[in-house]
């Protein structure tokens, strides 16, 4: 094919000015640039994504099973029957509670969360975030005395408390009498300290044992939802799941997922994600828009050259393959480069970590990468399809010189 060969030679020749060459690099290392901006941006935003999702799930379940209208009294007869539910890996009651936790340094108002630890640690996370203690000790049966309770550590921190300390849980709530409420008081011994890596959680979670929470609140043998979790290939489709749940268990009863729960989130971080690509993709339309600029010129300079080709024979369609495929090599250059720039960079800083993160601002401590095949096809194609476009102009300005008016 003469047309790449003389495509390759325009490609490779040296311009009378060299201002053309110029531009073709700049357009080069624009596409380059681009490409690398993208791939490290969206590697970014999906591992803020993955990193988010699984601190939250780290902490929570997949589903949360409520009675609408109040709480659970028949909960492990419903807890049997979740698990009979196919994609079903696991099922645990709770109980939530705003209460105040007092120590000699001070208070703090916290989320209790009452617990089953036989059933709970395939459940919650919490097992795996535990940097003191475990959550089986919470039902030690040497410290009936005193109850346990487990701590996030920035709670603890703030407390200044540690193992085998005792602290105070002050309920708001308590009995009426002529003098006002009166709080209730009930003395409990550290027994573990955990780390989510999330600052709102550790800052405002504590942990007791399903039973004593019960008799602290004064509800009786009753919870306000079982937490179930799923296969992991399901995890993205917890909520057909939850759906089975609730026709499971019929009607009366409601099944929140992971995703629901946390949708506008989620969609925030879609939204953005989107937004950065189509940001960081106007880089490489400014690398096309010197593309346009650069071959234009190109077509001016060899004016002569192509009216020869045209009176030897060659088509309007030949001439424009011939710019067309200057066009595609400098597309494929540029968009190559930039691949292996952008996933060298990645591998970079996924490996080294030298980004840090305040932790009481993000829910990670390192910069988090993830790059997702499907993003750099993405990238990639949409590179090389922009480029694309920017060579039509020069070429078909290429293929309308008349040889007549330029070689008289």
């Amino acid at each position: 094919m003469f047309e790449r060969f003389i495509g390759l030679r325009y490609l490779k020749a040296k311009h009378r000015h060299g201002f053309i060459s110029l531009i073709s690099l700049i357009s080069v290392a624009g596409i380059t640039v681009g490409v690398i901006a993208l791939i490290v941006v969206l590697a970014v935003f999906s591992g803020f994504t993955d990193g988010l999702r699984d601190q939250i799930l780290g902490i929570n379940s997949h589903i949360i099973v409520q009675r609408m209208g109040g709480s659970i009294d028949d909960y492990e007869l419903a807890r049997e029957r979740i698990l009979t539910v196919r994609n079903v890996t696991g099922a645990t009651p709770y109980l939530y509670a705003q209460t105040l936790l007092s120590s000699s340094a001070g208070g703090n108002g916290v989320v209790l969360r009452g617990m089953d630890p036989a059933t709970a640690e395939n459940v919650v996370g919490l097992a795996k975030q535990m940097i003191k203690g475990s959550i089986h000790d919470l039902t030690d049966p040497e410290s009936n005395r005193v109850p346990n309770i487990i701590l996030g550590k920035n709670l603890a921190s703030d407390l200044r408390v540690d193992i085998d300390d005792r602290i105070r849980l002050i309920s708001p709530g308590g009995p009426l009498t002529p003098m006002g409420i009166i709080p209730k008081v009930k003395t409990c011994r550290i027994s573990g300290i955990f780390e989510t890596g999330m600052f709102e959680y550790d800052s405002t979670l504590a942990y007791m044992a399903l039973g004593e929470v019960q008799e602290f609140l004064g509800i009786g043998d009753v919870v306000h939802g079982i937490e179930v979790t799923v296969a992991k290939k399901e995890l993205n489709r917890a909520d057909l799941v939850g759906a089975r749940i609730a026709e499971t268990l019929g009607p009366g009863f409601i099944a929140k997922d992971w995703m629901m729960m946390n949708r506008n989130l989620f969609a925030a971080f879609k939204l953005e994600k989107i937004g950065m690509f189509i940001a960081m993709t106007l880089i490489i339309l400014v690398a096309a828009l010197n593309i346009i600029s650069a071959l234009v010129m190109v077509v001016m300079e060899k004016n002569k050259d192509i009216a020869i080709l045209k009176s030897m024979g060659a088509t309007s369609g030949a001439i424009m393959k011939i710019f067309f495929l200057q066009g595609l090599v400098i597309a494929i250059t540029g968009t190559s480069l930039g691949v292996a720039g952008g996933l060298g960079l990645c591998e970079l800083l996924s490996h080294y970590q030298f980004i840090e993160l305040p932790s009481n601002v993000y829910p990670m401590t390192t910069l988090p990468i993830k790059v997702l095949p499907a993003d750099v096809m993405i990238i990639a194609v949409s590179s090389i399809v922009i480029t694309l476009l920017a060579t039509l102009y020069p070429s078909w300005k290429a293929s309308t010189v008349h040889p007549a008016e330029v070689l008289s």
